[in-house]
């Protein structure tokens, strides 16, 4: 996870020579950042492809306002991995220890702290969450979860709005929470709009059970989690609600 070379050093001099660095990088997976707290701004770019100078430029000198989320977690040092002791093969061996408890689900489990937890993103303006409302049609065996968002800066954005799942007393160790749907807003400096996400309520609740080797939807009470990241940290609305029966079922 390591920059090459003497990239490290070279960030922290520039950043004491002048504090108004920004660092853009270019890269597609996550890289070790310990001069993160030296500097004001990072920009993460990915792999943009040919027209990646232009993209990061009208980012740098405020033409376009990002948006962007992390798709993954972005731990401190390589040990953190949950897969650190056991991602390579030996003798054609290979170990899948981390079981389901990948990303911020291994994260939040173990309370380890992260660089920038999944669905992390700023931008150059902000926004507010308010009005959960969580509504579960039986009929259609779906669940409702709408929130209204506001651009509470100066600029023009866009905000996702993402939902997470999580049972409060599993027959089995499961995540502390599940994402189970999303969806972005562009707004307006002022504007507010409700963010909708819609989820069948046996995808948004079930686990794998394999002694009778179908999904399982257990009875009891689950919470509905609507952020703009994964981490406590961020705006964070709860709702609940509640399952009456045990279900198994097989396919789609």
């Amino acid at each position: 996870m390591s920059l090459p070379g003497h990239l490290d050093a070279m960030i922290s001099r520039v950043t004491r020579a002048n504090n108004n660095t920004a660092v853009i990088l270019q890269a597609g997976t996550p890289v070790a950042m310990p001069w993160i707290d030296e500097v004001p701004a990072v920009v993460w770019a990915w792999y943009g492809g040919n027209e990646a100078g232009y993209a990061i430029a009208d980012v740098v000198f405020g033409d376009v306002n990002p948006s962007a989320k992390t798709c993954l977690s972005f731990p401190k040092i390589l040990e953190d991995n949950p897969t650190y002791l056991s991602f390579k093969s030996e003798r054609g061996r290979t170990l899948y220890g981390e079981d389901v408890y990948v990303g911020y689900r291994y994260y939040e489990s173990v309370k380890r702290e992260v660089l920038f937890p999944f669905g992390h993103g700023l931008s150059y303006t902000t926004f507010s969450f308010s009005d959960l409302e969580v509504v579960r049609n039986m009929d259609l065996g779906r669940i409702k979860v709408s929130v209204a968002v506001e651009n509470t800066g100066s600029v023009a954005g866009a905000e996702v709005v993402q939902v997470y799942v999580s049972q409060r007393n599993p027959s089995i160790g499961r995540p502390k929470k599940e994402l189970k749907g999303f969806t972005k807003l562009y707004l307006q400096p002022g504007d507010k709009e409700t963010g909708i996400v819609e989820v069948e309520t046996k995808y948004a609740t079930s686990f794998w059970d394999e002694e009778r080797n179908e999904w399982v939807s257990e009875e009891g009470t689950y919470d509905v989690l609507v952020s703009n990241t994964s981490a406590a940290s961020g705006q964070i609305l709860s709702a609940s609600f509640d399952i009456a029966k045990t279900t198994w079922w097989k396919g789609l």
